[in-house]
């Protein structure tokens, strides 16, 4: 058995895959790691506890089901956190395994490669992360790409905590994404967008009973649902946004800043679609084990 932890801003996320390439499970828990970080600079202890908590379950998934080799990777959040150490021993305590923080370009090229896995032909992969956007492609020279220190989280600190939220400030959101991006030199090609804020829309825009894996994975997402999901979520409070049946309560207070990046991601490649893919970071991990 093999098994691959994401250590997101907003969600830990594990996976393990048997030896014969099978998936044994995947599991999701969020727990907004880097909620306050941008403003403090540091990890909260009570973000801290509830992803301590998290990754305590997944070293027990990963013990019972006779993990023989595992990594795990910690993005935004903990490359930004000044007290970053003490919450890496104590999740390395918690998996049986230390994390490795790994920069936006790593980042980049292991979801690229899990996004990509089984595909032909040329792509832009886009994730958006809870603290950083990362965009990456097939170049000249191997894979390339850039990560751009905005996400669902960041943003929802910086400009979007408040629900509903003013025109106004929904405007302003917007203009600060797009200048981030403003001059980001990225080819065209089709686009597939991974992880939890493309997946939810997706699952959103489809109006689904519950979160259904099997049809978010490849559906495509287009512009003016982006566009929707924007105007909808701006206009509602989050606990009615926590009401969606296809949503993950948990990731309510965050899913407008995601949706925003997302809708500036679309603007900037000048895309009018963007396929969704549930294969991501995670396969990248246990493709490169």
């Amino acid at each position: 058995m093999k098994a691959a932890v994401d250590i997101g801003t907003n969600s830990m996320r594990l996976l393990i895959v048997a030896d014969d390439g099978s998936e044994a499970g995947r599991w999701v828990r969020v727990t907004g790691l880097g909620r306050g970080l941008d403003s403090s600079g540091a990890l909260s202890e009570d973000a801290i506890a509830r992803t301590v908590e998290a990754l305590s379950e997944f070293g027990r998934e990963m013990a019972d089901k006779g993990v023989a080799v595992a990594r795990a990777v910690a993005t935004s959040a903990s490359r930004d956190a000044s007290n970053r150490d003490e919450f890496l021993d104590r999740a390395e305590q918690a998996l049986g395994i230390r994390p490795e923080v790994i920069p936006g370009t790593e980042e980049a090229e292991l979801s690229y490669r899990g996004a990509t896995l089984g595909r032909s032909g040329s792509f832009v992969v886009v994730d958006i992360g809870g603290g950083s956007t990362e965009f990456v492609w097939t170049g000249d020279s191997g894979v390339e790409g850039v990560s751009v220190d905005i996400g669902s989280v960041r943003l929802t600190d910086r400009m979007l905590g408040m629900r509903p939220v003013p025109f106004e400030i929904l405007e302003i959101a917007s203009r600060h994404v797009a200048q981030l991006f403003e001059g980001l030199a990225v080819p065209e090609a089709a686009v597939i967008g991974v992880a939890g804020t493309w997946t939810s829309l997706a699952a959103m825009a489809a109006n689904l009973p519950e979160y259904d894996r099997n049809r978010v994975h490849g559906s495509t997402l287009a512009r003016p649902a982006i566009d929707h999901a924007v105007g909808w979520l701006a206009a509602h409070t989050i606990e009615e946004t926590e009401a969606i049946p296809s949503l993950d309560p948990a990731r309510a207070p965050v899913i407008l800043g995601g949706a925003v990046v997302a809708r500036e991601v679309m603007r900037h490649l000048g895309c009018t679609g963007v396929t969704v893919s549930e294969h991501d970071l995670l396969d990248g991990v246990v493709a490169a084990l």
